[in-house]
C-alpha cells in the first residue's frame, strides 16, 4: 500500500506540472480536443494539486530514504531529480510568456526616418488622427504591443500559428487591464488578464474560460497591408521600428510574410481551402464568408453578396495589400472594373475610384466606399472561429 500511494502521488506531481502546460502550447495532439477547462482547472489549482501530491508521498518516502536498501533510494532520488527538471522547465521554460517576451523598446519612426522595408507586412490603426503602423513580423513574435494611439490605449495582437491579427481596446468593465501570453487553444494564442485570471482567445477577443468567460473584449478597426500601402493612405503614419533585443527572434519570421518560414505550423500551403491556405475572412452585419487568397491572386477583383450585402474585395498590384468594401451608395450596387493602375470605374456612373475607395472625380466624387472588416489567415483558423462562415466558389 505504501508503495502504491508512493506511485499515485509522484504521477499526481509529473501530471500536474506536464499537463499544466502541454494542453496550453503546441505539443503533438495538444491543440485538437476541448481541453481547455481541464487546462484551467490544472492551472488554477496547481498549488493546491502539488500539495496534495506531497502529502501523498511524504510517509511513504520517509520511509524508504530510512530504509536499509539502497537501490529503492537511488530510484527515489533519481524521480525526484526528475520531477525537479520537470518543474523548471515547464515552469520556467516552456510557458508561453517565457517563451515570448515584451519588447522593452518602442520606437516610432515617421516615413523619413522608418528603417523597415516598404514591402513588409504591416497592421495599421487609425484613430482620432493619429495612424500608426506594426511590422507583421515584430509583433509576430511578441505576440502582443500595448500602446495608446489618438489618446486611447491599444492592445495590438498577432499569432503567426493562425495568421491572425486583432487589434482591441485593453479596457474590461470599465478599468484598463493587464493582459499575458499565457498558452493557446486550438492553435490560437490566448492572452490571461491580470484581474481575474480568465483566458482571452487572441482571433475573436472573447474570454473562454474563467470567471469573465462570454465576455468580449472591443475590437477596434485594422488594416492589414504592406508598409507602402499604408503609407499611401497615411503620410504622417508612424511605424514600430525592432527592438534590437530581439534581432535573432525577428530573423526567425523574415519570410513569414510570404508565407514561406520554415516552421511547418506557420508556413503557407499555396493549394486552395487546406489547412494551411490563405483566405481572407470577410464580416459584416453577423455574416461571415472566406474568400481563397488564390482566387484574389487570379483576379485581383471579387465582387459579391454576403447575406444580402453586396460586397468588394480587392488585391493591390503588391500582391499583399487587400481591401474590402461595401458596393451601396446612395441606394445603388455599384459594380466596379479595373481602370488604369491603382484605379477603378464603375459602370453604373463611370465615376473614377482608387483602390482606397474613395471615389476621384464623376458622380460620387469625394464619396468613400465603407471598410469592411476583413483579414488574411489560414483557412484553418478561420473556419474554427467563425463556425458558421460560408466559402466563396467561382
Amino acid at each position: 500500500m505504501s508503495r502504491l500511494f508512493l506511485i499515485i502521488g509522484i504521477l499526481l506531481l509529473l501530471i500536474t506540472e506536464i499537463l499544466r502546460v502541454y494542453f496550453i502550447m503546441p505539443f503533438p495532439g495538444s491543440q485538437h480536443s476541448n481541453t481547455i477547462d481541464l487546462a484551467y482547472f490544472i492551472d488554477r489549482y496547481r498549488w493546491l494539486l502539488r500539495i496534495i501530491g506531497l502529502l501523498i508521498v511524504a510517509r511513504p518516502a520517509y520511509r524508504v530514504f530510512t530504509a536499509n536498501k539502497i537501490w529503492p533510494k537511488i530510484i527515489l532520488s533519481l524521480v525526484v531529480i526528475l520531477y525537479g527538471m520537470i518543474f523548471f522547465y515547464f515552469n520556467f521554460r516552456f510557458e508561453a510568456d517565457k517563451m515570448f517576451v515584451q519588447p522593452g523598446i518602442k520606437d516610432f519612426s515617421g516615413i523619413g526616418t522608418n528603417h523597415i522595408d516598404s514591402n513588409k507586412l504591416v497592421i495599421g490603426i487609425s484613430i482620432h488622427g493619429q495612424s500608426r503602423a506594426y511590422p507583421i513580423q515584430v509583433i509576430g513574435y511578441h505576440h502582443q504591443v500595448r500602446d495608446t494611439v489618438g489618446n486611447i490605449p491599444v492592445m495590438i495582437t498577432y499569432c503567426t500559428v493562425c495568421r491572425t491579427g486583432r487589434v482591441f481596446s485593453p479596457v474590461v468593465n470599465g478599468k484598463l487591464e493587464t493582459f499575458r501570453l499565457v498558452g493557446m487553444d486550438h492553435f490560437n494564442a490566448m492572452f490571461e488578464d491580470e484581474t481575474t485570471k480568465s483566458w482571452f482567445r487572441q482571433a475573436t477577443g472573447v474570454a473562454i474560460t474563467g470567471p469573465l468567460k462570454g465576455y468580449h473584449l472591443d475590437e477596434i478597426p485594422s488594416h492589414q497591408s504592406s508598409l507602402a500601402s499604408w503609407f499611401r493612405l497615411h503620410p504622417k503614419s508612424t511605424v514600430l521600428q525592432p527592438d534590437s533585443n530581439f534581432k535573432e527572434d525577428y530573423d526567425d519570421l523574415a519570410d513569414f510574410d510570404k508565407g514561406t518560414v520554415k516552421g511547418h505550423l506557420e508556413k503557407r500551403d499555396s493549394a486552395s481551402w487546406k489547412m494551411k491556405s490563405w483566405v481572407v475572412g470577410v464580416k459584416i452585419n453577423g455574416f461571415e464568408k472566406a474568400y481563397d487568397w488564390n482566387d484574389l491572386l487570379k483576379n485581383y477583383f471579387i465582387q459579391d453578396t454576403i447575406g444580402h450585402h453586396p460586397v468588394l474585395l480587392l488585391l493591390e498590384k503588391d500582391t499583399s495589400s487587400f481591401h474590402a468594401f461595401r458596393r451601396n451608395v446612395q441606394g445603388q450596387t455599384l459594380v466596379f472594373m479595373p481602370a488604369e493602375i491603382g484605379l477603378m470605374t464603375d459602370s453604373n456612373s463611370h465615376s473614377v475610384w482608387n483602390l482606397n475607395g474613395l471615389c476621384l472625380s464623376g458622380t460620387f466624387k469625394d464619396t468613400q466606399l465603407e471598410p469592411l472588416a476583413a483579414y488574411q489567415e489560414f483557412w484553418h483558423s478561420w473556419k474554427e472561429f467563425h463556425p458558421g462562415t460560408t466559402q466563396y466558389k467561382q
